[in-house]
């Protein structure tokens, strides 16, 4: 795919080789549907392919970095087989593909980031967010295992016993908190986002190209080693798909209320 083929997702060149991606969806917080699910998945690859690129840095557009995924996506999911398969493909290509790419990539987290966009922001080799942004892996108040990334990568970051109190309990955390527990690397006064993650991408962009994609490649072989540990969230997530807790946490948080899950 070239650049412009993507519908979802804004991608700019700026200076030294700085690749701006955004993802442009803000009338729904930038919330992920099936074309931009799919998106994320191979946005990696074009970059992959684009010697220009020296440094990525993936950011929301307006209020919020990812709403997490468009509700009506998980209903479809919930009764397709197909589109359950899909997604399952999909998820673990957005992973695989992202630490698969040997250019650094910077995330700014401005607002919310749940579901797909938080594996983005979350996989990025830094990730800056705002101190009033929030994070949250939500896929247990929908009644689903907590697939996507969470499983290769929060228990490095924050450890075993904080990454279980915040999946299982689905516990919000904002730019401040995420900080001082490990899960970012830096947080920033929101007015300062911007700015000081452009700043880190423009110094990625001007040091050893092999150097940093051959520390970056070390460095990855940790999540490649918990692979299997993440292949199996992702089996357990989608088969939590099929199951009937899902519809009742689509409808919870569609009306606002605790689900009350029957299992």
């Amino acid at each position: 795919m070239t650049y412009d083929e993507y519908r979802h997702l804004t991608i700019e060149r700026r200076p030294n080789g700085v690749l701006l991606v955004t993802l442009n969806r803000p009338e729904v917080l930038n919330a992920t549907n099936e074309r931009m699910h799919w998106e994320l998945t191979q946005v990696w690859r074009t970059i992959d392919e684009d010697a220009a690129a020296r440094v990525v840095l993936v950011t929301g557009a307006g209020k919020a970095f990812s709403a997490g995924g468009d509700l009506a996506m998980v209903e479809r999911m919930a009764e397709d087989p197909e589109a359950v398969a899909r997604g399952l493909r999909e998820a673990s290509d957005l992973v695989y593909n992202l630490i698969n790419l040997d250019k650094p990539v910077v995330s700014a987290i401005n607002g919310v980031a749940v579901g797909a966009g938080l594996a983005v922001a979350l996989l990025a080799d830094i990730s800056v967010i705002a101190e009033t942004a929030r994070l949250t892996d939500g896929h247990l108040r929908l009644g689903v295992g907590a697939g996507d990334h969470a499983a290769i990568v929060w228990p490095l970051l924050c450890g075993m016993a904080k990454a279980k109190y915040l999946l299982l309990l689905c516990e919000p955390v904002d730019g401040v908190e995420a900080e001082r527990i490990g899960l970012v690397s830096l947080c920033v006064p929101e007015e300062e986002l911007e700015d000081r993650a452009l700043e880190i991408a423009r110094r990625l962009a001007a040091g050893s190209r092999a150097a940093i994609s051959h520390t970056k490649t070390a460095l990855n072989e940790w999540l490649l080693r918990a692979g299997p540990i993440f292949d199996a969230s992702l089996e357990l997530e989608f088969l939590d798909m099929t199951g009937p807790d899902v519809r009742e946490g689509v409808a919870a948080v569609r009306e606002k209320r605790p689900p009350r899950f029957g299992s």
